[in-house]
């Protein structure tokens, strides 16, 4: 019987997806630790095993060579995989996949949450109430603003659809020209300097490259509105975090709404303490519904693979 290592906690929360794989004759052995583990636990942990459905957990060269010969197939559940040795993957020949599309409307929609929170001020306004104060603060409207989007992929997409539905005008630097986005969206592409020139609110959607680390720096900050706001859902090191704290504590932009970072949970938390920064755990794909077919995808991808099948959504496959 094939074992397969399901690592993320929601995973098991889609009866479907652990039906698929029953039904496929297969054994699934849970995450015994209940949160993503470290190279030396899951080093131990994947002896053995077939399959494993990854989520933020640390697959290394060392983890994967502990693995073979038997893993098969390493299924990403989620469409982020800068956590998996993909080059040591590759040289033994255990293919990566990935769920593409499973979870951009979850993440677009909190990339438009934490616009929101930082424009008005949710979470200083809602804390204040708790403790019994009355703290009105004064916020900005998203209507009429511009949203500047860096990356326009599936979840940028998303994204300015959203926006325009808030009487937004969003223009872009991306890699990709989507002219159907220009033409129904009113999409306007822009360089780099002048997307941070133009823009009242930023948002990244571009994946963790060499090309793109470090990308939000303080060269990037000094070159945006006194009055614009930073939006990251995308991966953390993107920005330079000690640059954005100078330029958020010196009024250099008006404020950051922060899903992800570079150390998670964060190192230090001088910057999530910001009184201008609004943040949360890294949870753009935590949705039920986003949860169940990113679930659906890396079930059927490992069914695929072990059944002696291509796998659909391998990493570095256009998509």
């Amino acid at each position: 019987m094939a074992k397969v290592l399901a690592l993320p906690r929601s995973f098991s929360r889609s009866e479907e997806a652990k039906a698929l794989l029953e039904q496929a004759g297969m054994e699934i052995v849970w995450n015994p630790e209940g949160r993503p583990l470290k190279e030396s636990e899951l080093a131990e942990l994947i002896r053995g095993a077939d399959a494993l459905i990854a989520g933020i957990d640390e697959v290394t060269g060392k983890v994967l060579e502990a693995g073979a010969p038997t893993l098969k197939i390493v299924a990403k559940y989620g469409v982020g995989y800068d956590n998996i040795d993909v080059e040591t993957a590759s040289r033994l020949g255990i293919p990566v996949t990935v769920t593409p599309g499973a979870p951009t409307r979850s993440v677009a929609e909190l990339a438009m949450s934490l616009m929101l929170c930082a424009a008005r001020h949710i979470p200083q306004m809602n804390a204040s109430v708790k403790e019994g104060g009355w703290n009105r603060i004064t916020g900005t409207e998203l209507g009429g603003k511009v949203l500047g989007i860096i990356g326009l992929g599936a979840i940028g997409a998303e994204v300015a659809k959203r926006a325009v539905a808030f009487d937004m005008r969003v223009i872009a630097y991306s890699r990709n020209v989507r002219q159907d986005l220009a033409d129904r969206y009113g999409v306007q592409y822009v360089s780099l300097p002048e997307l941070y020139a133009q823009s009242d609110f930023i948002s990244l959607h571009v994946p963790s490259q060499p090309e793109t680390i470090g990308m939000i720096n303080r060269d990037a900050l000094r070159q945006m509105k006194k009055t614009a706001y930073l939006i990251n859902t995308a991966r953390g090191d993107l920005i330079v975090e000690e640059d954005l704290y100078e330029a958020l504590s010196n009024g250099q932009i008006a404020g950051a709404g922060l899903d992800t970072f570079v150390h998670e949970p964060p190192l230090h938390l001088d910057l999530v303490r910001l009184p201008n920064v609004v943040s949360s755990p890294h949870v753009g794909s935590n949705t039920v519904e986003a949860g169940y077919r990113m679930a659906r995808m890396a079930a059927e991808e490992v069914i695929r693979v072990l059944s002696g099948e291509q796998p659909l959504y391998p990493v570095g496959k256009p998509r």
